[in-house]
């Protein structure tokens, strides 16, 4: 197998990680941007792109891409990439129904000689025992006779405009060595950065699913001795600023863990581990105390309103953010919510702003219908939950407007200097 400016590439899937990938592969090869949501396909037609990765400036300048819901099209391609979304279902197990449309769908039109690249987050071993499966079942075909499939994990950070997907490491491998060093030209003719070719497909899954656990536990850790400080009435930051001089500790902070990666991954490690007969502790332990994070900065700020002798029934509060993360639209898995959902059971009114956010998609998803902008005076606390530029360019006197005479400012994620917040984590 040769990499050639002709090799046709198809990626199903044009979300946070479909579409920079589509748009990167458009700029030297013959490539579909594939999605059944035919909305997103012409609002990337007409150049938008609601999730804000891509302007239509990279837009255009992928001259060799193009977009269609249509298996015709998909049929075309030779090398498939699958980046749809791995979510978790209520019981914390994962949902792979996603991942197994776009294998039927590809299965649909797989012809032989092709490769099949996953990109969605998955635990080991899942493409070849989940994956792989429904493709012959599909195609008609033999893996590693008439097809090769191959596993290389995303790593696109939404929001951030500095870690860009050329930028970043890309891991690559295949289901044979001839297909992994076929997968691996591919993805290196678009990464400035290099890639790294793992010894298995399994050990790049299991790879994937680490980077976020091991995120997941540091932050449970900073949580957890939040809540120890907390009742020992030291300041959280403070002591992170104190350990932070030393050149070996780690940067990370307290707060909500949402988002699609660093609150999901964990679970389809455990969903293996407890399938194989291993009931995994320390993992788990860190999942509990973040998942549990939202409900203890209501409690808190329950707490500091009543010792404000602000009244709880029939409060108003604002909730500034909804986004699961600062600077980004994605709502995938928020934990504001929580905290939402639990003001709501004080009887409190809550209103919710956040400028990057959809309000379609926030209606759709969890039901909440954000405010256009806060209302002067009006707020018996206000929550700064996510750290949107625009809140920082705010300033304290303009986010303290927005408070009643007397009311509680917290700060979760630190955009205040410390004396200008009534609370902080």
């Amino acid at each position: 197998m040769k990499v050639s400016i002709n090799t046709s590439i198809a990626v199903i899937g044009l979300g946070y990680v479909g579409l920079p990938l589509a748009v990167a592969f458009g700029r030297k090869f013959p490539t579909l941007g594939f999605d059944i949501n035919r909305k997103r396909v012409q609002e990337l037609r007409d150049g938008i792109d609601y999730t804000r990765e891509v302007d239509r400036e990279e837009l255009t300048a992928a001259e060799r891409l193009s977009f269609s819901t249509s298996l015709d099209d998909l049929r075309r391609a030779t090398f498939y990439i699958v980046a749809v979304p791995t979510p978790v279902d209520r019981h914390k197990k994962p949902d792979l129904s996603p991942l197994r449309g776009a294998s039927e769908t590809v299965g649909m039109v797989l012809k032989k000689g092709d490769i099949v690249v996953y990109e969605s987050t998955v635990y080991p071993g899942a493409t070849e025992e989940y994956c792989v499966p429904l493709l012959e079942k599909t195609s008609g075909l033999k893996f590693n006779e008439d097809f090769f499939v191959g596993y290389s994990p995303e790593r696109i950070n939404p929001g951030d405009k500095l870690h860009r997907l050329s930028s970043i490491t890309k891991v690559t491998s295949g289901s044979t060595p001839e297909s992994a060093e076929f997968i691996d030209s591919v993805y290196g003719s678009i990464i400035e950065a290099g890639t790294h070719r793992a010894a298995s497909i399994k050990v790049a899954e299991a790879a994937k699913v680490i980077e976020n656990t091991q995120r997941d536990l540091n932050i449970a850790l900073m949580n957890e001795l939040c809540i120890i400080f907390r009742k020992l009435g030291i300041d959280t930051e403070d002591v992170l600023m104190a350990a932070g001089t030393k050149w070996n500790f780690l940067p990370f902070r307290p707060g909500l863990v949402g988002g699609h990666c660093i609150g999901v991954d964990p679970y389809y490690l455990t969903h293996k581990a407890e399938e194989i007969g291993y009931h995994p502790q320390v993992i788990l332990a860190g999942r509990r105390i973040n998942d549990n994070m939202g409900g203890y900065v209501v409690g808190q700020l329950i707490k500091k309103m009543i010792k404000s002798h602000v009244p709880i029934e029939n409060a108003r509060v604002l909730i500034m953010g909804l986004a699961f993360k600062e600077n980004c639209p994605d709502l995938r898995n928020t934990k504001v919510v929580d905290s939402i959902n639990a003001l709501k059971d004080y009887n409190i009114q809550v209103d919710v702003y956040d400028p990057w956010a959809d309000p379609a998609s926030a209606e759709h998803e969890y039901g909440i219908t954000p405010i256009q902008y806060p209302e002067t005076g009006a707020y018996d606390a206000i929550v700064l939950a996510v750290a949107h530029r625009e809140f920082q360019q705010m300033g304290t006197t303009t986010l303290r407007s927005f408070g009643k005479e007397r009311h509680v400012l917290f700060d979760l994620k630190y955009v205040l200097p410390k004396a200008d917040a009534d609370l902080r984590l």
